[in-house]
């Protein structure tokens, strides 16, 4: 129901896609290996490598990924010598295989015998054959021959009993996931008239009266690039409207030659496919992927090793991909990377924390890049389960192989294990790119790092999350976040109010609300559509460079920082619960909360906040909405305490309990029930120490009913 004088939010263009539900590979334990590539060493090392796998307990080996150039050495040629043998030894060992398309690179006499699949770079340069993720998905060559060899893989090995997954391609993106090449520019232009199908509805979604950009022809139009509408990078552009389109555009070019593969398999095979993502990867729109996955699954390569939250968040937006069923933890390193100018390595014990972090969150394997070390090219100081000498007295070794056993114990546990979670993140790949190439208030403002900040909070609060698209059904939270919704689209602020006349809580704030799905501004205050439900409006909006600050003080509260920006509200039903101190605008309301009145008779709230608080400041209101519901975590309290739990189709609920702190604790335990790692049997309150990396895997003793979303 639309409240009397709120803003109408137009219909989508095109509905998005429906969820359609996850397949995993048909296993009975977590996948445990990952990417073995034997075709770069001697057959004799084969065997050694098979010998070591067993002594880890290696179960699942990733095969072929880029094998492209040895399986179809020219355009009529076909040679499946070397897959054969490397296939069937992995099979004679028992282990199971994802096997891949090879389609992450092109074959050198692809480039030269087409040279329109080399593509073109947002600075307007013809690339010539090298590196990887070098291919144009407009190209006719690319698509034909990528399908092509996907249907020969699968027709030679869809039957092979050990085979249980395909993986097309490999980390889809480069150059900004985009081509700007003449192919692209027509297949960019038949994207655009499906979507609007007029010019006129065209010039009006991108405000084209603005410089005289009125388009009169289709041909007209040119991808956005450095040689069009943009300056400095990809971020500054003169017209949002076309970047953002280009943008979407280059995510469903994507997802069509993926597509396209996948349909080659299917004609040969009924297994699941899927293609690593890579987690909060601003190219592309992960969620516009999701329906067309089996399963998801995803490479672990975080920047940093001090921000737990970080990888724990992103196992989170990729377990939401598909409704919050399981992923597949795709690649991590066991030991150290290799694409960065520092590499520092893992510290004794954090392969395996950040391993089982994977499984609590929803993952269902647990697999490496790589298996032996490369033995040349860039990522021949890539770590490996395996270095170069093979040697099985390594730490990283040793610790591989203390894991697999673990995995081994584990068994089929907490296979098809689902999140129970309560509170959910929005996060939206339209907002994220409008947001970040708006043109003002502040160009430093990034979405991302205001996702983890969010994020973090509900982590340290020991909040069990969900990570969704801004289409999710919302009706099983308590708690919601929308921080950063600049884009609002189709029927959310209804699924928002809904969350709070069901006596929720709806956090959102700054420089939410401002634009519709053509990124054009909503002709109305800010935020938009969201002030009805927020009870507040915004007057104006300053903004500072980072290291500009602005006390908030809460009432009765603490006084935290705001940076960056600084939204003047005015309540239009809203409580004020802080205010800025300094500047002009002291003692204006820079934090609300608006009570909803519930369906029940109770209230919901919604929380505005107006700047960008500090850590402790989001901290602070995100804690405050969890304790209204009840679901601050029992180590709340306790630094890098980590709490996830998961429950089995069957009604186990399995908590694991992991030490991501600088120093030994000792806690009473939530539950009672088995530590599945070590036997040991544990009553409520007894007192379990955990050291940094410790984990405690606690199945409880009796199933519960837990409420899982999805």
């Amino acid at each position: 129901m639309t409240e009397p004088g709120a803003v109408v939010v137009p219909p989508l263009r095109s509905p998005a896609p429906a969820p359609t539900p996850a397949r995993l590979p048909r296993l009975d334990h977590v996948a445990y290996g990952g990417d073995y590539n034997p075709e770069q060493w001697p057959k004799d090392v084969w065997d050694l490598d098979h010998e070591a796998f067993d002594a880890a307990r290696i179960t699942t080996v990733t095969l072929g990924v880029f094998a492209w150039s040895l399986t179809q050495p020219a355009e009529d040629v076909y040679d499946f010598t070397v897959l054969d043998e490397i296939v069937q030894r992995a099979a004679d060992a028992g282990r199971w295989i994802c096997l891949a398309t090879g389609t992450g690179a092109l074959s050198p006499w692809i480039a030269r015998a087409y040279p329109e699949v080399t593509r073109v770079d947002f600075q307007g340069r013809k690339h010539r054959y090298g590196q990887r993720h070098n291919a144009c998905w407009s190209s006719p060559a690319f698509r034909r021959l990528a399908a092509g060899i996907a249907g020969k893989v699968a027709e030679r090995y869809g039957d092979h009993p050990n085979v249980v997954a395909w993986h097309v391609g490999n980390e889809y993106g480069g150059d900004g996931g985009a081509c700007y090449c003449d192919l692209c520019a027509a297949e960019f232009r038949a994207w655009l008239r499906e979507r609007y199908g007029t010019l006129e509805e065209l010039n009006e979604a991108w405000c084209t009266t603005f410089w005289s950009h009125r388009f009169t022809d289709w041909d007209e139009i040119e991808p956005p690039s450095a040689l069009t509408e943009h300056w400095k990078d990809r971020r500054y552009t003169a017209f949002q409207g076309i970047t953002l389109d280009y943008r979407r555009f280059s995510t469903d070019n994507a997802i069509r030659q993926f597509a396209e593969e996948k349909a080659a398999i299917r004609a040969h095979s009924d297994l699941p496919v899927t293609t690593n993502l890579m987690g909060f990867f601003e190219p592309l729109d992960y969620h516009r992927w999701a329906p067309h996955l089996d399963f998801a699954s995803w490479d672990n390569y975080p920047p940093r090793s001090d921000e737990p939250w970080r990888t724990a968040l992103t196992h989170d937006l990729v377990r939401g991909l598909k409704d919050g069923a399981p992923f597949w933890l795709m690649e991590q390193t066991p030991t150290v990377t290799a694409s960065r100018d520092v590499n520092p390595v893992r510290r004794p014990g954090v392969m395996r924390l950040w391993s089982w972090q994977a499984v609590a969150h929803g993952a269902d394997s647990v697999l490496f890049f790589q298996m032996r070390a490369s033995r040349g090219a860039c990522e021949m100081t890539h770590g490996a389960v395996l270095d170069h000498s093979g040697r099985l007295d390594t730490r990283a070794f040793r610790e591989v192989a203390g894991l697999g056993a673990e995995l081994e114990g584990l068994g089929d546990l907490v296979l098809g294990g689902r999140t129970p979670a309560r509170c959910a993140l929005l996060v939206d790949w339209d907002s994220w790119w409008a947001v970040e190439m708006a043109d003002g208030p502040n160009r430093l403002i990034g979405y991302v790092p205001t996702a983890l900040s969010w994020g973090r909070a509900f982590w340290d609060a020991g909040a069990q999350l969900d990570v969704v698209p801004v289409t999710a059904d919302l009706s099983g939270y308590d708690v919601v976040a929308a921080p950063l919704l600049h884009m609002v689209k189709g029927d959310l602020p209804a699924r928002l109010r809904g969350v709070a006349e069901r006596g929720g809580t709806v956090l959102t704030g700054y420089l939410s609300g401002r634009v519709d799905e053509d990124d054009r501004r909503f002709l109305a205050d800010v935020p938009g559509p969201l002030a009805g439900l927020a009870g507040v409006r915004v007057a104006e909006t300053d903004a500072a460079e980072p290291a500009v600050g602005n006390p908030v003080a809460f009432d009765g509260g603490p006084v935290v920082d705001g940076r960056m920006v600084f939204e003047v509200l005015v309540p239009e039903g809203a409580e004020v619960m802080a205010r800025y101190r300094a500047d002009f605008y002291a003692e204006a309301p820079a934090v609300t909360r608006h009570r909803v009145r519930a369906a029940d008779g109770g209230e919901g709230h919604v929380w505005y906040v107006g700047t960008q608080l500090d850590q402790p400041g989001v901290t602070h209101v995100v804690r405050r909405a969890l304790a209204r519901h009840g679901l601050l975590g029992p180590y709340a309290e306790i630094e890098g305490l980590e709490l996830a739990t998961r429950v089995t189709p069957s009604g186990a609920v399995v908590d694991f309990l992991l030490h991501h702190g600088p120093a030994e604790v000792t806690v009473p335990l939530h539950a009672a029930g088995e530590d599945v790692l070590t036997g040991r049997r544990y009553a409520v309150g007894d007192r379990v120490t955990l050291r940094p990396t410790d984990v405690v895997v606690l199945r409880r003793d009796e199933p519960t009913e837990v409420a899982v979303p999805g």
